[in-house]
Parts: structure tokens; sequence; C-alpha cells
């Protein structure tokens, strides 16, 4: 017999099976040893501590993996959030586009349904014009509308909307019509007080907010808050249309005329939407002035020295 399997032989221990029990036993006898009266606590504290650095430097990799990790998807993140507020900046101001679109909308219904509304006498006709442009000088107050000779407009003819006087057709183009403001300057319109009837002539102040009421005497009954209308007189405005509203009326004693400012009842720069009047009926003609020497020959006439 080999001297080595002799020696292993005689030389066996435990089998594995009988060690695996044993220390299943051991193991199990100090975990309850330990749970039952602490004697490894203080063991174990300084095992623990003896091992964090081991236990840090096995875990670093990760950690450094979960860190590169973060700022990546951190990045990610705010790449999304900005893309998110610029979608939503630009959906708001599409919304708010379309909101103000939606409310102009409602505006301009709601005057061609007052311009439907409005009473139309039956001694004239009207037709609905839109405004086109404005007029480029600021010192002008012009507009073009969409009527011309195409829709039988005429140089003459009165323009207003729901509230009243907007101005006058002053020029016409074959599918255009130009439209003097009543605000231009030194533009006249004849009124009268529709509380006591009171006759005069209002005048643009080159001012789309203002008109002004000249040559009234200091004493004339008028006051804040009068609604100046057409008289009528001169043929071309048919009597009865609002045209201002007076807003301030100033007395000075020494001054002959008061000084008298008001403001439009229509929406001259405001409104799209007009009325052109048509088929006014035409006053007689005005006879012509009397030169002095005709009046001296009719004096000579009837024997007046």
């Amino acid at each position: 017999m080999d001297q080595t399997q002799s020696f292993r032989f005689f030389n066996r221990g435990p089998s594995s099976g009988v060690r695996l029990v044993f220390f299943s036993a051991l193991s199990l006898a100090l975990m309850f040893v330990d749970a039952r009266f602490r004697y490894l606590e203080s063991a174990r504290s300084v095992l623990s501590v003896l091992v964090m650095p081991i236990q840090q430097l096995a875990t670093s990799p990760m950690y450094l993996w979960d860190q590169i990790g973060g700022i990546f998807i951190t990045q990610q993140a705010q790449h999304n959030l900005q893309l998110d507020n610029k979608r939503l900046q630009l959906q708001h101001q599409q919304d708010t586009a379309q909101l103000q679109q939606l409310q102009a909308m409602r505006l301009e219904n709601q005057q061609l349904r007052n311009l439907a509304q409005l009473p139309v006498s039956p001694k004239f006709s009207a037709q609905l014009a839109e405004v086109i442009y404005a007029e480029r000088d600021v010192f002008k107050r012009k507009v073009l509308i969409s009527k011309g000779v195409n829709a039988k407009i005429e140089v003459g003819q009165v323009v207003m909307d729901n509230a009243g006087i907007v101005g006058q057709i002053t020029r016409v183009f074959p599918w255009l019509s130009e439209v003097t403001l009543i605000t231009e300057k030194d533009r006249a319109v004849p009124v009268q007080v529709l509380r006591n009837g009171l006759r005069s002539i209002v005048f643009g102040a080159g001012d789309t907010s203002q008109l002004s009421l000249r040559f009234m005497p200091e004493g004339a009954d008028i006051q804040s808050g009068d609604i100046l209308v057409t008289s009528g007189i001169d043929g071309v405005y048919p009597p009865g249309i609002s045209v201002a509203k007076v807003e301030k009326v100033e007395r000075d004693p020494s001054y002959p005329f008061a000084r008298i400012t008001c403001v439009p009842t229509a929406g001259v720069d405001r409104h799209r939407h007009l009325l052109v009047l048509s088929n006014l009926p035409k006053l007689p003609e005005r006879p012509a002035e009397e030169s002095a020497n005709d009046e001296a020959d009719k004096r000579a006439k009837q024997g007046i020295k």
C-alpha cells in the first residue's frame, strides 16, 4: 500500500456533512446568544467601522455611475422643460391672438347689428360700406371706404354709423371713395342743441376726439352734456342726426364768445363699417347775393337816395 494513501486513511477528519451541521449549529447558537444577551454588539460595531472603507470602495463605481446618469437625466429634464416652456409660450401667444380676433369679431358683429337696427328715414336710403384705408398724413382726418362709382356713390353724400355723423364723401374712385371726417380741421357741420333748438356750427379741430363750437355768445344757453344734432339747414346733412356732445364750456366776460369743446358721438376713428346715405331731399337753389351796384340801382328805382 502506498504510504500517502495510508497517511490519508489514518488522518481523515470529520466529513463535510458533519462540519456543515456543526458550523450551522454554532452559527445559530451565536445568533441566539447575541440576540439574547448582546455580547457581540461591540465587536460588530468595531467590524462595521473596519469594513466601511471596503464597502465604500466596493460601491463607489455604482455611486459614480448613478451620479453621471443623474447629470444626464437632469440635463435632459431641463431640456424637456425648456421645450415645454417654449411650446406653452407659443400656445399662449396663439390663444391670445385668437382671443383678440374673437373680441374684434364680436365688436364688429355688434356694430353690424346696431347698423341693421338703425331706423332709416323713408326720405333717403343707405348702403353699407367698409373702411379699407386710413389717411397716411397724420394731420388729415380721412378714410377710404369700399364703395365707389360702381355703387353709384357721389361726392357730397353723408356717411354715418349707428351713433351719428362720421363725415362726407369728398372724392370718388371706381371702386373706392374718400370720406373726410367731421374732425378734419375747420370742417363745418350745421347743428342745433337738442335741448333747446339753439342753432350753431361745429368745426373739426384736427383731432379725432375733439370738435369746437365757435362763435357762440358768452351768454348763450348751452351747457356741458348737451347733445348737438344736425340742423339740416344747409341741405347736406339730414336733420336730427347726432353729431357731438358738449364736453366743456368756458366763459370769459372779457371775451365775446364762449369757448366750447365737444366730442363726436360717432366712432369716427373706431368703427369699420359705415352707412352711406343717398337720395337725400334737395333744397331749392339758394338765390345769388345782390352786388353793391344792383342794390344801388334798386334803391334808385325806388327813389331812395
